[in-house]
């Protein structure tokens, strides 16, 4: 017998699961022919809407045949589970993007790719029985068939819980969270798929809606999202151990079982699609970097066996709940190389010039050209950079370029570097400049360049070396809409996050002012620091009250700058800089000019200007981290 039935009945296009001794589990034919269906259907005028239900009462679908894809990777066979996950993504967007009603009827379990399958479309409808869950961390996964993107636009931090507990949602928290629309009692399916077999019409399914029977986690709301709301997952985990209550006790049971490396990249996805809107395709590219590589790079074959195979529940991962290094979770997420979803369409490449391809710039272009761009590059100083091609000038770079990038020194290196290309250019290109200079030049040059049929942008970024190469850099962009509309498939590939911050030049008032609470922020830091180890008191100590306090910073949860505390950082590796304070004093001292041109008064930025440049100029400070004013502090007196 068929594992799906599919047939054209009255005005809907009808796709049964018919798989219900196996919880109607998809199988990667399955998948194939859902996507012929619909396809076959999409442009086809007799179908008016489409009908996606499931055989048995125990599943509408709980998830996909992960057994024939641990037999392929123990062999070594990691293809086999990168094509299932491309060509599954590729239908799930197909759902989410139908032109024409989908109607699913979700009784019993869905979970994984039933999810894919289900809770993208138009009209979810659940009954009595649904229980709907995004269990994929527990086998070392991410949410993903699109689950991230439901996930991230869950109320509040729900998508962080759900997605990092695996927690079971009825029916009524199900159309809570976004995974369901309606609630329909079993009882009445039959009679609505008639109509709708007869009408091609939703409104009987409209009518049919009922409220559902309270679901459990509306009164958690509040506690989740103040345990949840952590930028990784070692925040998570202080929140959930220094709450007392039973709910967060659950809640770090669960996460227990899972796998820590799943869990932190599922964080960081969530928190990549929050910034702007978040789309269908977006969520599932950044799901697919994860799953290209989960079998080889990952912990899912541990999390099959451990499952499905040997099924002891024991599964040995790579990593603990406090030790999931920023690094492997980078490597988990970054672009991949000559490897994209399709979504039935071409993506647009483009033919960039990036100028500047130093510590910063290089990785940046190489990440472009790993997305599937051409690069061509430029640098004073002759620089090799993987799948670049290096330009003679940077005239010869920019020539015919749609986007031309530039990642310079200062304001006056910028300002030069304009004169020169910006005649040179097509008109129409994008002019993305991703320095930090000052606000002056950096107005002055996208005027020149708005002047001369260009589309300035002006976006500097936050996230170092580190995030440069990881592809997790955070864009603060200045100019029109336009223009970043026609960046932002860059920016997305070489960043996590981008803040259109308005005209230009508002992208580098925003980074200097985020760059000065940076700067007066790492001080206090390490003076405080420096003033535990003086009365006394344990440095593990006082990170886990802080970090989990009032006390809260970026400087102190995600860079801390005590050496083995908290997550891996520069303090680990001797204060190799990861960001280095001559760049922090650059930084500074841009905010503090700014400052006089505005005529703002900022005493603590004047004062963190002053204590680097004597840190850099006078002591020993150039060329290490900036969380080096720790070991600075420690050997010094009061006055």
């Amino acid at each position: 017998m068929s594992d799906i039935l599919i047939r054209h009945s009255g005005r809907a296009g009808r796709i049964t699961l018919t798989r219900a001794k196996a919880l109607n589990a998809m199988s990667y034919e399955m998948c194939r022919q859902i996507e012929a269906a619909l396809l076959e259907w999409r442009d086809d005028p007799a179908v008016a809407l489409v009908l996606i239900d499931a055989e048995g009462d125990r599943a509408f679908c709980a998830g996909g045949d992960i057994a024939e894809l641990y037999a392929r990777g123990i062999a070594g066979d990691f293809a086999y589970g990168q094509t299932f996950w491309r060509d599954e993504y590729r239908l799930n967007a197909l759902i989410a993007e139908y032109p024409k009603p989908v109607v699913t009827l979700m009784q019993g379990f869905t979970m994984g790719g039933g999810v894919g399958i289900g809770c993208h479309a138009g009209h979810r409808v659940v009954c009595e029985n649904s229980q709907i869950s995004m269990p994929e961390c527990g086998i070392g996964l991410v949410p993903d068939v699109g689950g991230s993107f439901l996930l991230a636009r869950a109320p509040g931090r729900l998508g962080e819980y759900l997605g990092l507990t695996a927690a079971r949602m009825g029916p009524a928290d199900a159309i809570l969270a976004g995974f369901a629309d309606l609630y329909v009692p079993q009882a009445h399916w039959p009679g609505i798929i008639a109509a709708l077999e007869q009408d091609g019409e939703v409104d009987a399914l409209l009518a049919a809606a009922v409220t559902p029977p309270e679901g459990t986690l509306a009164v958690s709301l509040a506690e989740i999202d103040a345990l949840f709301a952590g930028e990784r997952l070692r925040d998570v985990v202080n929140a959930l151990r220094a709450s007392d209550s039973a709910f967060a006790t659950q809640a770090l049971t669960a996460l227990g079982r899972n796998a820590p490396l799943s869990m932190a990249c599922t964080l960081e996805i969530l928190h990549r699609l929050r910034q702007g809107t978040p789309s269908v395709r977006k969520a599932l590219e950044l799901e697919y970097r994860f799953t290209h590589r989960a079998m080889e790079h990952g912990d899912l074959l541990e999390g099959i066996r451990a499952a499905i195979i040997d099924k002891d529940r024991t599964p040995a991962w790579k990593h603990s709940l406090d030790t999931v290094p920023l690094t492997g979770m980078a490597a988990m997420l970054q672009p991949l190389r000559g490897v994209r979803l399709d979504f039935h369409e071409e993506k647009t490449m483009m033919n960039i010039a990036f100028i500047g391809l130093g510590n910063m710039g290089g990785p940046m272009a190489t990440n472009l050209y790993r997305a599937g761009h051409h690069v061509t590059g430029y640098d004073t100083a002759s620089v090799a950079v993987q799948g670049v091609s290096s330009a003679h000038s940077a005239v010869d770079a920019v020539d015919g370029a749609d986007v031309v990038i530039t990642m310079l020194p200062n304001g006056d290196i910028l300002r030069s570097v304009a004169n020169e290309i910006i005649p040179a250019m097509k008109p129409g290109a994008v002019f993305l400049d991703c320095s930090t200079v000052d606000v002056e030049s950096a107005r002055a040059v996208a005027a020149q360049a708005e002047a001369a049929g260009l589309l300035p942008l002006d976006a500097p970024v936050s996230g170092g070396i580190g995030g440069a190469t990881a592809g997790t850099l955070t864009f603060m962009v200045g100019g029109s809409d336009d223009a970043l509309a026609k960046a932002a498939p860059l920016l997305d590939i070489m960043g996590q996050k981008t803040v259109h911050c308005g005209a230009s030049g508002n992208g580098q008032a925003a980074k200097i002012c985020n760059n000065m609470i940076l700067g007066v922020t790492m001080i206090a830091t390490c003076e405080a620091f420096a003033l535990a180890d003086k009365l006394g008191l344990d440095r593990q100590a006082m990170f886990d009250v802080v970090s989990t306090s009032s006390g809260y910073s970026w400087s102190m949860n995600a860079y801390c700058p005590a050496p083995g505390i908290g997550p891996k950082s520069p303090a680990d590796n001797g204060y190799a800089p990861g960001f280095a304070a001559d760049l922090m004093l650059k930084d500074l001292r841009l905010s503090q000019q700014a400052a006089e041109a505005a005529d703002a008064d900022t005493p603590l930025g004047q004062a963190a200007t002053d204590l680097y440049r004597r840190f850099v100029e006078e002591e020993d400070g150039k060329g290490r981290d900036f969380s080096a004013m720790l070991p600075r502090f420690e050997g010094r007196r009061r006055g």
